[in-house]
């Protein structure tokens, strides 16, 4: 029975995730779900240069543990198929696999799936699942002399009944799962989903130097902000839990730089200036004053493959695909206003890009449509999305920006850029000064992604929630008057 693993949970909770050290790091996590990928010796250089002490990585390839070898980085690894963990013996081999870099590369946590608990709203086998791998890791790391490697899983806010709560006091976590979880360990803040459902302001997001939200609970408690907000929620909902003492890490915290009205540079850059220092400062929060927080900066570099239900979901990074910062953000925690240490070593491609070819003879209106919609189901085109940054963009610049999106992410080969005859490479940038047409890396270790011949070339799930987006812009370029012709 699943709640059988709960005492093995509740005994094995990360007790002192900052203990011995009086305050918390600052952590980066690193996905690599992207067509173009930073290899992985620039990313430790990249993180060094900013003075960056711990990472979390979403697999455990040797490659990657390789890199991080003598680097001096802790790091966090990711057990992401946690169903092939059926037994301790399998434990043991994973284990062995991958821990004889844990003394050279300071492997100190393995978490175990990804949001295991919100899928365990649907769906218990897989709850039930990445509890027993849980169990049998916990005990292989022990018996293999490495307890002082952690396990642990991740879980996202909508494991509580947050969208129902108006101050953290009210905060328990859903029917569905609560006779499951007794023990959250790790968990997932990202704001942007409380402010849009909430429709607040912004501002609201994390710290602010003038609040234009407050909340007020129990005790004398106020909060003027959802990094605060949302962590109280969880203290609120463990000590209903029965294990109020139960160390919180914020595994991934982050705001958008695309993809939404609100997600833009200047809002994640006054989004991590006030929330880091404040970090920090080991201030805690009202529920916990003075009790540090680890927490990990989501993300590194934007994951243009990301198959997700928003279409900013593409765009947490705080580089872009190439290694250019997007935005000053002092990852020290020292509030200073400085950009980023930029990738060293990256090679850019030439200074070209697949552009819509107008004035064709033969212009077929449907054929262009068609193929603006299969660039867009292959590439990223979420910075289409209204309200987002290229959202402005003219019918032309439109199947341009999908054309030339998807030409990128076939690295430049100019049998991508034909597009039933409406393409054309161009050498001029055709940005603007909202929109940025982008040139992607020279390919680097990683595969490209192209199938067998004959094979659709679909890179990654792509969601409903983000097809009806596209959908709806190409019916809106449809109406468009551009589209008319003499």
């Amino acid at each position: 029975m699943i709640c059988n693993y709960i005492a093995y949970i509740v005994a094995a909770i990360l007790l002192g995730l900052c203990i011995g050290r009086g305050e918390c790091a600052i952590g980066v996590n690193w996905g690599r779900n992207n067509a173009q990928r930073l290899i992985p010796s620039m990313v430790v250089d990249l993180l060094l240069q900013n003075g960056v002490k711990e990472a979390r990585i979403y697999n455990a390839q040797e490659d990657i543990l390789k890199a991080f070898t003598g680097s001096g980085i802790d790091l966090t690894i990711t057990l992401f198929n946690f169903h092939a963990i059926d037994s301790e013996d399998e434990a043991e081999k994973w284990l062995s696999q991958k821990l004889e870099y844990a003394k050279h590369s300071n492997i100190r946590r393995i978490y175990i799936g990804f949001d295991a608990f919100a899928q365990g709203i649907t769906d218990k086998k897989s709850l039930n699942n990445s509890l027993r791998a849980y169990n049998f890791m916990r005990a292989a790391l022990n018996d293999s002399g490495y307890d002082y490697v952690k396990a642990t899983m991740p879980h996202p806010d909508i494991i509580l009944n947050v969208e129902n709560i108006t101050r953290p006091s009210e905060a328990d976590f859903r029917p569905e799962i609560k006779e499951e979880m007794h023990a959250p360990l790790v968990i997932e803040l990202l704001p942007i989903y409380y402010v849009l459902l909430k429709n607040l302001s912004i501002d609201f997001a994390g710290p602010s130097e003038n609040p234009s939200h407050v909340i007020k609970d129990v005790n004398g408690a106020i909060y003027t902000d959802y990094f605060t907000f949302l962590h109280d929620s969880f203290v609120w909902a463990i000590n209903k839990a029965g294990v109020p003492d139960l160390d919180i890490v914020v595994g991934a915290v982050g705001w958008p730089t695309d993809g939404f009205p609100g997600g833009n540079t200047s809002t994640a850059e006054h989004f991590f200036k006030h929330l880091l220092p404040y970090v920090i400062s080991n201030k805690g929060t009202p529920m916990r004053p003075g009790k540090p927080i680890d927490t990990y900066v989501h993300a590194l570099t934007d994951e243009n493959m990301n198959g997700d239900y928003f279409p900013y979901a593409r765009h947490w990074g705080i580089y872009r695909t190439n290694g250019e910062p997007k935005y000053k953000i002092d990852l020290s925690g020292q509030g200073r206003d400085i950009f980023p240490a930029r990738a060293k070593g990256i090679m850019r491609m030439p200074e070209r890009w697949c552009v819509y070819k107008e004035n064709m003879k033969g212009y077929n209106k449907s054929r262009v449509i068609e193929e603006f919609k299969y660039a867009c189901k292959r590439a990223d085109c979420t910075s289409l999305a209204p309200g987002a940054s290229c959202s402005g963009l003219s019918f032309t610049l439109n199947v341009s920006y999908a054309f030339n999106m998807y030409f990128q992410m076939m690295f430049q080969d100019e049998r991508e850029c034909v597009f039933g005859g409406y393409a054309t490479v161009v050498t001029e940038d055709p940005s603007t000064d909202e929109c940025v047409f982008p040139v992607e890396v020279v390919k680097g270790q990683q595969e490209n992604f192209i199938f067998k011949s004959g094979q659709d070339r679909l890179f990654a799930p792509f969601s409903v929630s983000l097809l009806s987006v596209f959908l709806g812009i190409v019916k809106l370029l449809e109406s468009c008057n551009n589209l008319v012709r003499n």
